[in-house]
């Protein structure tokens, strides 16, 4: 009974969701043709501006060639001289290198009667030496007194390209002869043949002389009427070539004007037309853009939309399949019910688990968090005992030597010693506090400082290290090194690390030598200690600056000295480097920022 009451409306309702999805399709099909015809108008619009430039910027390479050339002294004395043969055949020459530096097609003169007198191509079998152009427009403006411009066919060669000319006047101001360039333009046509677009260029009387489709040269885009074609006849524009019509079809949708035209397939193609006027030439320059793809594109989005809409249809579906099978799934989620209590069950015995498993996590963090502490006090007073352990043994050396003085009665020295024991106490002092602070940032405000008297003081205490060594030390500072900034004893604490680390390298070698040296490039003064030991082997260069790492044997070192100068550089705004000269031996790099008045003056 009920299906007998719905069934005459199944009918209706089919035609009117047919009605609504042809409509959306239309309407579909209409925004997507605009937006992408559009989109293709507007990649037609800039290869057509580039193209514009592009041939105009040829042109305008040679406008100005024959007027600067005219007023040449051998050209004119050529005009005016006809009968002088030994100048003539060195104007021939001459012209021939000059066209060649310019990169032009030909150039060559003309008397007042149209004949050649002199060209670049004297010495080729198509040498334009004797022929007359007084039929060519641009040798009639430039006889006139005005600048002359055409392009053509020659008639000689039979090679496209664009004529300029200008009069040559003799002493007395009078047009005694015409001078005129030809520009190839082929090599510019050669570069659109493998573009998406197609581009033709027209002259006034619709002509395509240049083309990126070779099917449509010499074809006519106005109608070849008699007048048409005499005219072209008189000026030999196109001599030996045959004009045809271009058959064409134009239409504008959406805006967007369309030409319809037979390709080099030989298939009719549609493509988006742009075209623009180059006054100065007299030339019409079109850029044409196939709609294939385009169109293509529109049906993608008319099939998708067609996806959409079944995609809806069948959710429609689905969802009326839903409610009639809401009674089976009422009685399945019943079942679940009861699966779901026991999984209830099981999933708290689990988060009572976890629980105790956060528990247990959060009394192990706070282990390692008091790990993590004993460690870093570890770590400072091992790197304490490492940084004073220098000072004191140089301060041990100046003591020794001061109570020698005393003995021999040298106060003078003595007390230089004593002032030495001093310096290096204020030293340790400077260790401990940058080491009270290795927790946070120092806030120990940076200095100028002289990298000479750095390199020097640090010399001082190094030196009973490197005497015992038998390390001798070159220092090769240039002179005009510009202040850098950083903390003096902090920066003395590094020299010294390195000489250190330089002297520990090359224990027990014929020839221990380091070399001290510096360059500056105006912001930064880079401060290189070379050393002649073996070098650092690339397994453990990466690990150099690291925190107690070091290849002394037990005892000897806590491989610290590296890492805390690399900290305090880095403290500096500079850098810490390592590298392995070519020569043999390692080279230290000290990067610092040079002080602002120099960095100014540099730049």
């Amino acid at each position: 009974m009920t299906s007998r009451r719905t069934s005459p409306w199944l009918f209706p309702l089919a035609l009117a969701g047919l009605a609504v999805v042809a409509l959306l399709l239309a309407g579909a099909e209409r925004l997507a043709t605009r937006h992408y015809l559009a989109e293709g108008l507007t990649r037609a619009e800039t290869a057509l501006r580039l193209t514009v430039n592009v041939l105009d910027g040829q042109l305008k390479r040679y406008e100005a060639l024959p007027r600067l050339l005219a007023e040449n002294h051998d050209i004119v004395r050529l005009v005016t001289e006809p009968g002088n043969l030994t100048h003539r055949a060195a104007m021939n020459r001459w012209l021939k290198e000059t066209n060649g530096v310019l990169q032009s097609s030909d150039i060559y003169v003309m008397d007042l009667r149209g004949d050649t007198i002199a060209a670049s191509n004297f010495d080729r079998s198509d040498s334009f030496i004797g022929q007359n152009f007084t039929y060519r427009p641009y040798f009639s403006d430039a006889v006139q007194g005005g600048q002359g411009r055409f392009f053509a066919l020659g008639t000689t060669s039979g090679v496209r390209g664009y004529y300029f000319a200008a009069p040559i006047r003799d002493g007395g101001g009078q047009v005694a002869g015409v001078i005129a360039f030809k520009v190839g333009l082929d090599h510019i046509e050669a570069a659109w043949r493998d573009d998406e677009h197609r581009i033709i260029v027209s002259d006034p009387d619709g002509i395509i002389f240049l083309s990126s489709d070779p099917r449509w040269l010499y074809a006519g885009l106005l109608p070849l009427t008699a007048e048409r074609l005499e005219m072209l006849q008189k000026s030999r524009r196109y001599a030996g070539a045959e004009l045809k019509p271009l058959p064409q079809d134009t239409a504008v949708e959406q805006d967007i004007p369309l030409m319809t035209l037979t390709a080099a397939d030989g298939l009719r193609h549609e493509y988006i037309l742009q075209s623009q006027l180059m006054p100065d030439a007299g030339w019409t320059v079109r850029v044409l853009l196939d709609t294939a793809s385009l169109r293509a594109q529109v049906r993608i989005v008319l099939a998708a939309t067609l996806l959409l809409m079944c995609a809806a249809g069948f959710a429609a579906v689905l969802v009326m399949q839903r409610r009639r099978s809401r009674a089976e799934l009422e009685r399945r989620v019943e079942e679940r019910t009861a699966d779901l209590a026991r999984v209830n069950r099981r999933i708290e015995t689990e988060i009572a688990e976890r629980r105790l498993t956060e528990q247990e996590l959060r009394r192990t963090q706070a282990d390692l968090i008091q790990a993590g502490k004993l460690a870093a006090l570890g770590q400072m007073s091992a790197a304490l005992s490492h940084e004073i352990n220098q000072p004191l043994a140089a301060a041990r050396n100046y003591a020794d030597s001061a109570t020698i003085l005393i003995d021999r009665g040298d106060t003078v020295r003595a007390r230089e010693n004593v002032a030495q024991i001093l310096s290096l106490v204020d030293r340790m002092a400077m260790i401990g506090k940058h080491l009270r602070n290795v927790a946070r940032k120092p806030n120990q405000a940076l200095q100028e400082i002289d990298l000479n008297q750095a390199v020097a003081e640090a010399l001082d205490i190094a030196r009973p290290r490197l005497a015992a060594a038998g390390v001798s030390v070159a220092v090769n500072l240039p002179h005009g090194l510009p202040p850098v900034r950083g903390v003096a004893v902090r920066l003395q604490q590094v020299i010294v690390n390195v000489l250190s680390n330089a002297a520990d390298a090359m224990e027990g070698r014929d020839d221990p030598r380091v070399e001290v040296s510096a360059a500056c490039d105006g912001r930064t003064v880079a401060l290189r200690i070379r050393d002649h030991g073996p070098g650092v082997p690339a397994a453990i260069a990466d690990r150099i600056f690291d925190p107690f790492f070091t290849t002394k044997q037990v005892g000897s070192g806590l491989g610290l000295g590296l890492s805390i100068s690399y900290n305090i550089m880095k403290d500096f705004g500079g850098d810490l480097s390592l590298a392995n000269d070519p020569a043999g031996g390692a080279v230290f790099t000290l990067l610092l920022q040079a002080s602002g008045a120099m960095r100014a003056a540099a730049e």
